[in-house]
């Protein structure tokens, strides 16, 4: 009852981090009949291809041995060459369709999901040798679909082979007259045309099957809000811990523009919710922020620059304009040169008549 409260609270689409772990669990798509049809049609493109040169060949050899066994020796060593030879020569003929089989029992793994490279399955579970468990994966929905996938197959191919032989009853009668070369060449045009109509069946199948296998897969990674709450904490941080590291990095930013305000050459406000520090020394190319704030933090920019006796300026425009488009430690706008380094030629004029320049 838990785990269908469980499952029924998994509303929410998996995240990449999610599918992730499943993929490193082992738990990837997989349609065992996509894998059966790639060896299938593996299979029938060697026959349609090469059957005729493998037979071929394999008749060479059996004919000579067949013509000349009055030649073989029939000692130990002699007996061993002839099956060395007869293995080579069978070896020789089937090398290429096995490659091709292999080939494509690999394809058939790949075109659903990339390498799997884990372990997991491996591991002992008490539910691989639970009875309950077994049973409950007897009668499971994945269970019902694969029976009633059987017998779907059992039904489509059985039909069309019966549509595909029915037509040739008569010369599958007189087979019996017939010499071997011509029963061959019969059986193997038979085999193709069978063969490729099962390919073409379970085509459908194989992609019927893969598509139920992905929702299958698809439903099983899906989440929880508040699994997806607890992926965010870990993948994200807690969001308190990361306001308090943002307070944090406010209250040392803070405490460093403080200590830079000393060091200004005017301070220009709004004059009650804007305050910019600007520094300017002989051999700088323009003014540098060295401090910015509003409201409160404005007014203590404004408190430490009137304790260290820093010209203060009001200029509600300039202030506004520069606190949206410089940061600290940053040069002012070119489009702001003119304006405050009309500022600056007065602070240095006033400076210049205290005699404080």
């Amino acid at each position: 009852m838990a785990d269908d409260q469980n499952d029924n609270s998994r509303t929410e689409d998996p995240t990449q981090k999610r599918l992730d772990e499943a993929h490193g669990r082992g738990d990837v798509v997989k349609s065992q009949e996509v894998s059966t049809w790639f060896v299938l049609a593996g299979g029938s493109l060697m026959l349609a291809m090469f059957s005729g040169s493998m037979s071929g060949g394999l008749t060479t050899t059996f004919r000579g041995l067949i013509a000349n066994a009055h030649q073989i020796p029939l000692d130990g060593m002699g007996l061993l060459s002839i099956m060395g030879r007869i293995e080579r020569e069978v070896l020789a003929a089937v090398a290429l369709p096995l490659v091709v089989l292999v080939l494509a029992a690999i394809a058939g793994n790949m075109i659903q999901h990339r390498m799997v490279w884990s372990a997991e399955s491996l591991k002992p579970k008490f539910n691989k040798i639970s009875p309950l468990a077994g049973l409950k994966r007897q009668f499971s929905a994945q269970a019902l679909a694969n029976f009633a996938k059987g017998l779907i197959k059992l039904g489509l191919i059985g039909t069309v082979m019966f549509m595909l032989l029915w037509p040739q009853r008569y010369r599958l009668d007189g087979l019996v007259q017939t010499d071997i070369l011509g029963t061959l060449m019969l059986t193997r045009s038979l085999a193709v045309d069978m063969l490729g109509t099962v390919v073409a069946i379970l085509f459908l199948v194989a992609a019927a099957d893969y598509l139920f296998q992905y929702r299958q897969w698809h439903e099983r990674q899906k989440m929880s809000v508040q699994e997806l709450k607890e992926e965010y904490k870990q993948t994200e941080g807690d969001p308190a811990i990361k306001g308090k590291i943002r307070q944090l990095r406010q209250a040392r930013q803070r405490k460093r523009m403080m200590a830079a305000v000393p060091k200004a050459s005017v301070v220009i406000t709004n004059p009650t919710h804007y305050a910019i520090a600007l520094q300017y020394d002989k051999g700088m190319e323009a003014p540098v922020c060295v401090a910015k704030g509003v409201d409160v933090l404005a007014l203590k920019i404004r408190e430490v620059a009137g304790e260290h006796a820093i010209p203060i300026v009001e200029n509600p425009p300039l202030a506004r304009a520069l606190y949206a488009t410089i940061e600290i430690d940053q040069e002012i706008p070119p489009e702001h040169y003119k304006a405050v380094a009309e500022i600056i030629g007065y602070v240095m004029k006033l400076r210049r008549a205290t005699g404080r320049a």
